[in-house]
């Protein structure tokens, strides 16, 4: 029986050479000696291989086997005896079906298998197919190469399997072999690769070790940025098991926080039983904005708990944000002067400065704040009493008409920011004042001063919350704007108690209720919370069709969005009910809702989504693209591939975009360049602020404020110089042009806006929160901004955030060591231990870092804490270092 087929084997090999004689001969001509010996040989042993005794069988496939293996290959071709062999494949395939079940049979079929590798037909998967009838040897001693082949091929068979819902035990046990393979070979994002194919991410738990983990978690956080959901928390949740597995409580914190699974964190501060790592947690957790109660299970000692506290609460923020002023000498009080630099412009600028005195005098009152914020001293509001001016503090506070008088009060909270004990001594004056405004900014002060510090007697509350059912409108702005403001992101359900009637009350001003949906918001920021989202949404109900073309109207449905800022689809039940609402806000609500729920992750469906409702050309009067062109840029900020994808998106918008969405397209790429002013987006927003539509002009200005927002940038201050000379007789833009220099020096080049921290891993929500009201609020400047309402510009106050690096020792004293400080450089998935950072500088810590800088230590003589340089960092004494003698 076998002789026939074999002679049929043999006469199949031996038929090609008739037809291709003379081109074999030119061919065998071009080959070196020693090539053509080892083709003959393998030649040979083909012929060998079908020979009938097994003995011979047997050593023409070892030998066969020691030709494959020694062979070397350079890298861009075929090692040679699978060049050779590439005629044969079809006839060893053939003669493997004849041979009867043997050892020799699965040797011929491993060979068979690495054959394929170069022979097989596209989607044939004949090298797996082989591998599973082969001899269960070592994977790793076929090559690298025929490794990443077959996990390829698993991969393609496993959808294949699913689907059919075949058995794959079989391609399990392979997948363990090949995945062992890649964690020895440092080809980790392989092995990650292939286990996310197959769907079976635990197994990684058991292959990492502590050479490798590092590598692979870095590849896991970096992966799941661009994986679809739930995929990507599922890539997270195995990060996290492998960080707490090998003792990185910090990054294991840190992945904890990006979840936002409170219980991850509780699992951390339980895993670790070192103190001054715990410190360290709790600087990142005072960093990322959050609420959080430690208990007896995560620290046993109360008094080192009261400890621990205090640092979530921030309470020593303000300490440290003057020891970095301090270290880089910028004490000294800045006027609003001092900003503007007009001695740099020519003569008619400074002409037309006298002009409407009370709204430039409202503009020096932000720039003054913004410039001093959290320095404690300024020029115009906390001027000594016994200096020649008489208390000119007060003068100063009168120089503002009515309304301006909220906003120039409230302006002492700013320089006072995050010192609550000294802060609240020195409002208290004006809470003595007969005029309402004056109340209202107080009220908003102390606010402003308690944003992101917790107190545990909760002063905001009790000053507050007073003040919030009186009757004058503006005292009862002030005091819920202030409640929101220093509660964000606390959930404090004594506040809701007392806020959420407001909501549904019917002779509550419109204006109240609109501050009320969104100060609830923020407190709640990205809680779902059911109470608030219901009242909230009755709220929007009862408005009747007048009120629904009054601006400040648009603050509820973001009040509803805040709620579910980042979390998905968790949104929907509200997104459903709110295509109950009037026309005249449905859509404007279904924008909101849609763009806060997915902003920051990135997600390119809803981008596509929102790019969609953009291209529609409407009627006038449609609001609903203003909150969607923002939306683009909420979502899209995740991710750096997304953000460069969205500002081309954004640039096209403006060529055919209708008016409305050209008025939110600067603010937009303000929110996404935001404390970072990239070259490109400075050059369109420069085009944009001469634009001939005043908004679409003061939209710019405002947003070239934000993108150099702490920055100094000399560029951005020059344009703006600039333009405060060519408005100078509009009254309107060059405010927005004060606003905006203000803000290019906020806290004189200390501060920064941007929600993102950590490598720019993790979003702070209530900074992302302050953010969007305030750009919401922009999308209708002339009511909003420049009418009554100017005070929400104070909102920023929830994204400002010293940018320093500040090294502390083990008691939390600062300590100055020296640091590299350099662009970052993404080192994912790449071999050795290539550099983190490039073009750097070595300076000695407290250290300023702009975006996009990362900073390492420059000496071995202490360990950081933190796995990334940023913020409050402990140093702990290396044991293992020598001085060089």
């Amino acid at each position: 029986m076998s002789d026939p087929k074999s002679g049929a084997g043999t006469s199949q090999t031996k038929a090609p050479p008739k037809d291709h004689k003379k081109k074999d001969e030119k061919k065998d001509e071009d080959l070196s000696e020693e090539d053509l010996a080892l083709k003959q040989q393998l030649e040979l042993y083909v012929e060998r291989v079908q020979d009938p005794d097994p003995g011979l069988q047997k050593v023409a496939l070892e030998s066969m086997r020691q030709e494959i293996r020694t062979s070397t290959s350079s890298m861009t071709s075929v090692p040679k005896p699978l060049k050779f062999l590439r005629p044969h494949y079809g006839t060893l395939k053939a003669f493997y079906e004849t041979m009867p079940e043997s050892d020799l049979k699965k040797y011929l079929a491993d060979i068979l298998s690495v054959l394929a590798l170069t022979m097989s037909a596209e989607g044939e998967r004949e090298s797996l197919k082989y591998r599973l009838l082969g001899s269960e040897g070592d994977i790793g001693l076929w090559g690298h190469e025929y490794v990443r082949n077959l996990a390829g091929e698993i991969a393609q068979e496993y959808m294949k399997r699913q689907s059919e819902e075949a058995p794959i035990e079989d391609l399990m046990e392979l997948v363990q072999q090949i995945v062992a393979f890649h964690m020895k070979h440092n080809a980790e994002p392989e092995a990650v690769d292939l286990l996310m194919e197959v769907e079976d991410l635990d197994l990684l738990v058991e292959h990492v070790d502590s050479t490798n983990f590092r590598r692979t978690c870095l590849y896991l956080t970096s992966a799941a940025r661009y994986l679809p959901g739930p995929d990507d928390m599922l890539v997270l949740d195995i990060a996290y098991t492998i960080y707490l597995k090998f003792e990185e409580y910090a990054n294991a914190l840190q992945i904890a926080l990006f979840l936002d699974n409170l219980q991850h964190v509780r699992q951390v501060f339980e895993s670790c039983d070192d103190l001054l790592r715990k410190k360290q947690f709790c600087y990142i957790l005072a960093r990322h904005g959050i609420a959080f109660e430690l208990d007896d299970e995560m620290c046993a000692e109360d008094s080192d708990r009261e400890f621990l506290q205090d640092i979530i609460n921030n309470a020593k923020l303000s300490e440290g944000y003057l020891t970095l002023a301090r270290d880089i000498e910028v004490m000294e009080p800045k006027s609003p002067e001092d900003i503007y630099k007009a001695h740099l412009l020519d003569g008619r600028a400074s002409a037309g400065a006298s002009v409407d005195s009370a709204r430039q005098n409202l503009a020096a009152t932000f720039v003054n704040a913004f410039v001093n914020a959290g320095f404690g001293q300024d020029k115009l509001m906390t001027v000594p009493p016994d200096s020649s001016s008489g208390g000119s503090s007060g003068n100063w506070l009168f120089k503002n008409k009515e309304h301006g008088k909220t906003s120039a009060a409230a302006s002492l909270g700013m320089i006072l920011l995050w010192d609550v004990d000294s802060g609240l001594a020195q409002i208290d004056k004006y809470f003595h004042s007969n005029d309402n405004h004056v109340i209202a900014g107080a009220l908003l002060g102390v606010g402003i001063v308690n944003c992101s510090v917790n107190n545990d007697c909760d002063p905001a509350l009790a000053l507050l919350s007073e003040y919030i059912g009186k009757e004058d409108s503006s005292i009862r702005i002030g005091a819920i704007m202030g409640l929101g403001i220093a509660y964000a992101g606390a959930q404090n359900e004594q506040i809701r108690s007392s806020l959420t009637p407001i909501l549904n009350d019917a002779k509550a001003p419109l204006d109240v209720i609109a501050f009320t949906a969104i100060s609830l918001g923020l407190i709640y920021v990205g809680s779902c919370n059911e109470e608030v989202a219901q009242a909230i949404i009755i709220a929007l109900m009862d408005r009747s069709d007048s009120e629904f073309g009054e601006p400040l109207t648009r603050l509820l449905p973001l009040g509803l969005g805040l709620l579910y800022l980042g979390k998905q689809e968790s949104v929907e039940a509200t997104a459903e009910v709110s295509k109950t609402f009037n026309e005249k806000i449905r859509k404007y609500c279904d924008m909101t809702l849609l763009s806060c729920a997915y902003a920051g992750t990135g997600n390119v469906l809803k981008v596509q989504n929102l790019l969609g409702h953009c291209a529609q050309h409407l009627e006038k009067g449609e609001t609903h693209q203003g909150p969607a062109v923002l939306g683009i840029a909420m979502v899209a900020m995740g991710e750096e591939l997304g953000l460069e994808m969205s500002i081309r998106s954004l640039e096209h918008l403006l060529q055919y975009g209708e008016q409305n969405i050209r008025r939110a397209v600067p603010l937009a790429l303000g929110l996404l360049c935001i404390s970072n002013p990239k070259v490109n987006v400075m050059d369109t927003l420069s085009r944009l602020s001469h634009d001939t539509d005043s908004e679409v002009a003061m939209a710019a200005v405002i947003s070239l404020g934000l993108i150099g927002s702490g920055t100094n940038n000399a560029r951005i201050a020059g344009m703006l110089r600039n333009l405060s000379s060519y408005y100078y007789k509009d009254a309107s833009l060059l405010f927005c042009v004060r606003i905006a220099q203000g803000l290019v020096h906020l806290g004189k080049g200390l501060l920064t806006l941007n929600p993102y921290h950590s490598d720019r891993f993790l979003l702070s929500p209530t900074a992302l929160a302050g953010l969007v009201t305030m750009l919401h609020a922009c999308l209708d400047m002339k009511a909003i901004i420049l009418g009554k309402y100017h005070y929400v510009l104070y909102f920023l106050v929830l994204a400002m955030q010293p940018r320093m690096l500040m090294t502390v020792d083990e008691n939390l004293k600062p300590l100055s060591v020296p640091v590299r400080v350099g662009q970052a450089v993404d080192v994912v998935g790449q071999a050795g231990r290539p550099k983190t950072i490039t073009g750097f500088q070595t300076h000695s810590t407290p250290v300023l870092l702009a975006a996009g800088d990362r900073a390492e230590l420059a000496t071995e003589k202490y360990i950081p804490l933190s796995p990334i340089l940023e913020g409050h960092v402990i140093l702990k004494e290396n044991p293992d270092y020598r001085e060089d003698s």
